[in-house]
């Protein structure tokens, strides 16, 4: 007997999106639709709540998106500031360190 490995079927990000509102939509059962398009009742539901979940984003303004970029490009600036003197004062007390040494 030969062992066939079922392999995992896989949907594009279109296929997910209109299972996804189908579900949304509510028009058809999840059952149904499990059985319209072939995929697991649970696996409709994820993608329900992912779709639901991502739509925020949608609606977030640019401003709002620039705004959170210069905030992070703002604050890895000061990081790598620190970084930087914190490796200048390590170096500059290993080297102080080697004096007491000898």
């Amino acid at each position: 007997m030969t062992d066939v490995l079922k392999k995992a079927k896989q949907y594009t990000a279109a296929e997910k999106a209109k299972v996804a509102l189908e579900a949304i939509r509510g028009e058809l059962t999840i059952a149904q639709i499990s059985s319209k398009y072939g995929v697991h009742p649970t696996q409709i539901n994820i993608w329900r709540k992912q779709a639901l979940d991502s739509m925020q984003t949608a609606f977030v303004s640019k401003n709002k998106v620039k705004s959170a970029i210069a905030d992070d490009t703002e604050l890895i600036d000061k990081l790598y500031k620190q970084i930087g003197k914190l490796s200048t004062e390590c170096e500059w007390l290993k080297k102080k360190s080697e004096i007491f040494k000898s």
